[in-house]
Order: C-alpha cells, then structure tokens, then sequence
C-alpha cells in the first residue's frame, strides 16, 4: 500500500515531465530535417526516445529521483493505452500490444543506455537505425544521435527541484541536432 502511496504522490510531476519529453518529439525537425518517419512508428520511437532522457536522467537523482522516473513510465504507458483505445483498438488487444510496447521500450531504454555508456561514437547512431529507422538507412542517425547527446547533458544540468517539481526544459531540435 504504501508503495501505491508513494507513485501517486509523483503522478502529476510524472505526467507533466513526459508532456514535456512528447513536446519535445513532435519537433517538425525530426521528420523533415532528420528523416524519422512521420508514422504512428515513428513517433513512438521519438516519444520513447525523450521519455528513456527523462527516466535515465531522474534515475541519476537522490530519492525520490527514481520513484519520480517510474512516474513518467507510468505516464508514458498510460498515455499509450488510452491513445489505443481512442484508435479502437478493442479491450482484449490493448493488454497484448501495451506489453509488446513496454518490452519495445525497455529494449530500446538499454540499447541507448549501453550506446551511451560505451564510449564508441558509432554505438548509439548504430542502435537509433536499429529502432528509429528499424535498420533501414536514409535518416541522419548521426544527428539524431548528437541530438540525444546534447539532450542528456542539458538535462544533467537542471536541478533536482525543478524536476521534482514537473519543470523540465528541452532543447530545440534544430539548435541539439548541429
């Protein structure tokens, strides 16, 4: 009980972080600029992209910082439930393919966090065109790539409070992705 205390205690500054990140991701750059495809595909993969940021980022904090993390996943996969439902997926689907994408999520969330964590410049590039472009060159994962780079250390540099409290900058597509 007290562990259901505790997530809705971050409810709100969860669901206003992951706004946020979805803010970010719907940046026209990413599809005209980057190649992403604009496709319901492609917009997961940003959205999961800036979510995995935010929940690698508030992981990095002092307690609550982790709880909070757990907040913007729930978010993110409440989010991606009632946008199912409002697609007309049927009931008896949506639990099938919500578990489909938490396991997309998480494989992605430690792909990335492997790429960023081994140093190789040609590690998260080579796991952005595995997922983003699901193998299939013709984006600019090298963008793409710096432009997550550049997200991790702006977010690194916002404070504890701010996030605990919901506020959470991002930078703008086209100045991250130079």
């Amino acid at each position: 009980m007290w562990q259901w205390l505790r997530r809705k205690r971050h409810e709100r500054a969860g669901y206003l972080l992951y706004g946020a990140g979805v803010a970010a991701a719907r940046s026209p750059v990413f599809y005209s600029t980057l190649g992403v495809p604009d496709t319901l595909d492609g917009r997961f993969e940003l959205i999961s992209v800036h979510a995995f940021l935010l929940i690698r980022r508030l992981r990095a904090l002092a307690p609550p910082g982790p709880a909070l993390a757990q907040a913007v996943f729930d978010a993110m996969f409440s989010d991606m439930d009632a946008s199912l439902r409002e697609m007309g997926v049927g009931d008896l689907s949506v639990g099938k393919r919500m578990r489909v994408m938490w396991e997309g999520f998480h494989g992605r969330a430690v792909a990335y966090e492997t790429a960023m964590q081994r140093g190789n410049p040609a590690a998260l590039p080579e796991a952005l065109i595995r997922n983003v472009w699901r193998g299939v060159e013709g984006g600019d994962a090298r963008a793409l790539a710096r432009l997550v780079l550049a997200q991790d250390a702006h977010l690194a540099h916002q404070g504890a409070g701010d996030l605990l409290g919901g506020h959470v900058t991002f930078l703008a597509a086209e100045e991250a992705a130079r």
